[in-house]
C-alpha cells in the first residue's frame, strides 16, 4: 500500500511510523514543513473558538472558573497552558493587525504573546502615534521560517532604548535580579534565577568556552545534552572561583567547599559503617560511613575521599561525646610547587586518549592518603574531573583500572581485562602536548 505526502498530513498517526520507509527524503521534508503549518493553522483556531467562548455566558466554561480551566478540564493541556490560550486571544482583541498575522499562521503563538505584551506595555518614552509602526517592526521579526525568539527580543530591546525614558529599562533593572537556591528531599539542589541583561551576558561569557562540545579522543561526537553541558561548565566555573579567584573571608575562612568525615571513615571506607561500637551497642549516626557539609549535610565516603585527594586538610581531635579536645593548623596536601610539577610531567589529564589541560585537573593521589599514600610525586597523577570521578565512585569502573609510576617516573594506566585482556600497560596521555 502506497503512501501519499497528503494521507500523512492529514491523516492519523497510528501505524504511519512502520510505512513512512516507503516515502523518499524530499516527500518526508516537505511532509514536515506541511504539518508544522497546519498545527500553526490549527493553534490560531483554537485561540479563536476559546476566545469566543470566553465572551459568552456558558454554564460550564463559567463552573470551571474560566475558559483556560474548561480546556485544560476537557483536553490533556495544563491548566497554565489552557490560560495561556485564553490570555491570548484575549490579548489580541486591541491588535488586529498582529491578530490577522497570527490568524494565517505568518506568526508564531510565542511570538504573538511577545508582540501583544510589547504593545500592552509599550516603553514608556514611546508616542502613542508610534505604536503601530513599531508593531510593524515585530511583525516583521517574527514572520517567516527565519524568524526566531532571538530577534523579536532584540527588536524589543531596541525598541526600548530607542525610547528611552527616566525609567530603566526592565533588561537593565538589576533590582529585579533573583537568585534562589533550594535543597531538594533527595539532596540535590534546585537553582532559579532572573537577572539584568549585563549579568546575564557575563554568566554567558563566562560559560561559553566550558559548555562547548568536546569529542572525545576518537572523534566521538560529545553525547551530552545542553543542559549538561551547561550544568558540567557551572560546576567547573565555581570550582575555578572557589579555587583561584580572590573571595574575601566567610566566618573567619575563604569560603569554599567544607566536608567533615571521621578519619576511620575516609581511611577504611565501607569495612566501618558495620563495625559494632566498642560497648557493643548500635552504630551511632556520627559514625555512618558518609561526610557531612555544613550546607546541604551527608556526601558519600566515594565522593569525599574524591574531594580529600586535593584538599586543605584540618585535623580536629574529639573525645568520646564527639567534643573538640585538639585542633591541628590546616594545610594543603599538594603544594603550589608540586602542582607545577605535576604539570610540567602530565601536562593536563594524564589518563590515556584524554586531553583535558592543566586548569582543568585535579591533583589524584594513586594511593589515596587517608590509607597511608604520601603526597610526593610519585604518588600523585593529575585527571580531569571526569577521570578523578570515574577513578571513585563510577558504578563498575572503581579499582578497575590501576596506576603505576614506571620506570621513567611517569604514570602508566593498566586497563581492565574487559578492555585488554592482556593488560598491557599504557603510557599517560602526554604524546600529543608536547
Amino acid at each position: 500500500m502506497s503512501v501519499l505526502l497528503s494521507d500523512v498530513v492529514s491523516g492519523s498517526a497510528v501505524g504511519l511510523r512502520g510505512r513512512l520507509w516507503q516515502l523518499s527524503a524530499s516527500v518526508l521534508r516537505a511532509a514536515a514543513i506541511e504539518a508544522s503549518a497546519e498545527i500553526l493553522r490549527l493553534e490560531a483556531v483554537r485561540v479563536a473558538v476559546v476566545d469566543e467562548l470566553s465572551m459568552r455566558p456558558d454554564d460550564r466554561v463559567i463552573a470551571s472558573r474560566g475558559v483556560g480551566c474548561w480546556l485544560a478540564a476537557n483536553t490533556m493541556l495544563q491548566v497554565r497552558d489552557g490560560k495561556k490560550i485564553a490570555a491570548l486571544g484575549a490579548a489580541l482583541r486591541p491588535f488586529p493587525a498582529v491578530a490577522a498575522r497570527f490568524d494565517v499562521g505568518d506568526c508564531s503563538f510565542d511570538h504573538a504573546v511577545l508582540i501583544v505584551a510589547f504593545g500592552e506595555s509599550p516603553p514608556k518614552g514611546m508616542p502613542d502615534e508610534a505604536l503601530p509602526r513599531c508593531i510593524d517592526l515585530l511583525l516583521a521579526a517574527a514572520s517567516g521560517v527565519e524568524a526566531t525568539t532571538t530577534k523579536v527580543r532584540n527588536v524589543i530591546a531596541t525598541l526600548e532604548q530607542v525610547f528611552e525614558s527616566d525609567e530603566i529599562p526592565p533588561a537593565e533593572d538589576t533590582d529585579r535580579n533573583e537568585l534562589r537556591i533550594a535543597s531538594t528531599l533527595n539532596g540535590r539542589v534546585v537553582v532559579r534565577g532572573d537577572f539584568d541583561a549585563l549579568t546575564g551576558e557575563m554568566l554567558l561569557s563566562a560559560l561559553s568556552n566550558l559548555t562547548m562540545p568536546t569529542p572525545a579522543p576518537d572523534g566521538t561526537p560529545d553525547s551530552r545534552s545542553a543542559a549538561k553541558r551547561t550544568a558540567d561548565g557551572f560546576t567547573e566555573l565555581i570550582r575555578r572561583y572557589l579555587d583561584c579567584a580572590k573571595t574575601g573571608v566567610d566566618g573567619g575562612q575563604r569560603p569554599h567547599v567544607n566536608v567533615h568525615i571521621n578519619a576511620r571513615d575516609l581511611a577504611e571506607h565501607r569495612d566501618c559503617a558495620a563495625a559494632p561500637l566498642p560497648d557493643g551497642g548500635g552504630v551511632a549516626v556520627s559514625d555512618l560511613d558518609v561526610g557531612h557539609m555544613p550546607w546541604l549535610g551527608p556526601l558519600s565516603v566515594s565522593q569525599t575521599r574524591l574531594l580529600g585527594c586535593d584538599c586543605f586538610l584540618s585535623t580536629v581531635l574529639l573525645d568520646d561525646h564527639g567534643a573538640p579536645l585538639d585542633a591541628k593548623p590546616g594545610k594543603r596536601l599538594v603544594s603550589a610547587e608540586q602542582r607545577v610539577a605535576l604539570i610540567a610531567r602530565d601536562k593536563g589529564c594524564a589518563f590515556p586518549g584524554c586531553t583535558c589541560v592543566p586548569a582543568w585537573t585535579d591533583a589524584h593521589h594513586i594511593r589515596h592518603w587517608a590509607n597511608g599514600g604520601p603526597t610526593v610525586m610519585n604518588n600523585l597523577v593529575l585527571l580531569c574531573r571526569s577521570h578523578h570521578r570515574l577513578m571513585h565512585r563510577k558504578s563498575g569502573f572503581v579499582g578497575k583500572w590501576v596506576i603505576r609510576i614506571g620506570v621513567d617516573n611517569k604514570p602508566w594506566f593498566i586497563p581492565p581485562p574487559s578492555i585488554d585482556p592482556q593488560q598491557h600497560p599504557r603510557p599517560a596521555n602526554t604524546t600529543f602536548k608536547t
